[in-house]
């Protein structure tokens, strides 16, 4: 099948995200098995919970202050050489932040920016704010999509007449591969295809399984 003929699938992330995380390595698999392309945005924990630090847990809040760094070096590759560096780029974050449980540090932005072929000196991003409006336009983006009671990771894809419907997750542990994955992404397109559809949850039992 061409590249034209594949179904777009949109997909917002915060490098931070363990379950953002887990969403994305579904979403791989997706590609694996059936015809669909996903195109990569960057949306920030910071910006989303930036106006109700006050009503979050103190762990959180700490979480949060470490959060700017890394999006603001996704936000500044993509405005440098290109949307197509943030799969590799987040690829090469994620590994390092949730498979090896590597700090946040400019040691781990550096050597992740260098697996996924960039100059090293993007990591001085993280601590300017040069890229902020891109990046809360990116952020907006996605939000405006999926509104405001959610986090990441947010997906958009085609529904029942070709405008893009968005939803917070699919929330999964561990990631779906093969025909698991399949079947996954079809059930997203189907509840995507039913007009007034919106949300289906339960408690999560189970934390992020890294494979």
């Amino acid at each position: 099948m061409s590249e034209t003929a594949k179904t777009p699938a949109d997909f917002w992330f915060d490098p931070l995200c363990p379950w953002a995380w887990m969403t994305s390595r579904w979403m791989l698999e997706v590609e694996k098995v059936r015809p669909v392309e996903v195109r990569w945005h960057v949306m920030s924990l910071a910006v989303l919970n930036e106006d109700k630090l006050d009503e979050l847990p103190e762990n959180y809040r700490e979480l949060l202050a470490t959060a700017w760094g890394p999006v603001r070096v996704c936000i500044a590759a993509e405005q440098q050489h290109g949307s197509e560096v943030l799969g590799p780029l987040y690829a090469a974050l994620g590994t390092r932040f949730h498979n090896r449980g590597l700090d946040r540090t400019r040691e781990t932005l550096v050597d992740a920016l260098q697996e996924a072929g960039l100059p090293a000196e993007l990591a001085d991003a993280a601590d300017s704010d040069a890229y902020d409006a891109q990046l809360r336009a990116s952020h907006k983006e996605g939000i405006d999509l999926v509104g405001q009671e959610v986090g990441t990771p947010v997906i958009a894809v085609p529904g029942h007449d070709g405008e893009q419907i968005a939803f917070f997750g699919p929330v999964v542990t561990p990631a779906p591969k093969g025909e698991e994955a399949a079947k996954l992404w079809d059930g997203t397109l189907m509840v995507a295809s039913i007009p007034g559809f919106y949300e289906i949850k339960r408690t999560r039992t189970q934390g992020p399984i890294f494979d």
